[in-house]
């Protein structure tokens, strides 16, 4: 199998369905920027910082490994000042495999969330 894909279905009378990764990381991408408390994501070696609303690409921030049977998902996110990273990490996970599994039919091994940041308000 290709790991730039995911084959959902063996080859049949029809044929088969392989998912892109990156299709799958920006399900998972506009999952977790649902969750409030979050604010953007980090993409990129570089940095790049992907706002909640109004980018293109859901994608970055998510890294996605394939295996024999299951994906693990890991995404660098930005969280609101005074929010409650165990709270909301958690509500990501929960949502981002959530919204994974129900519009691929994959089975989500493991979601990472790595904070990468803290959006201080300014004054």
């Amino acid at each position: 199998m290709d790991r730039e894909t995911v084959k959902i279905h063996e080859k049949d009378e029809i044929g088969e369905v392989q998912i892109a990764n990156e299709v799958v990381a920006i399900i998972a991408g506009l999952a977790a920027t649902e969750v409030e408390g979050i604010v953007g994501m980090v993409g990129g070696l570089k940095g790049d910082i992907v706002e909640l609303l109004g980018k293109k690409n859901l994608a970055k921030g998510v890294n996605v490994e394939v295996g024999d049977e299951n994906i693990s998902l890991e995404l660098s996110v930005i969280v609101a000042f005074g929010a409650n990273i165990p709270t909301v990490s958690k509500a990501v996970q929960e949502k981002v495999k959530s919204a994974v599994e129900t519009m691929t039919g994959l089975i989500v091994e493991e979601v990472n969330v790595h904070i990468s940041g803290v959006d201080v308000p300014n004054k």
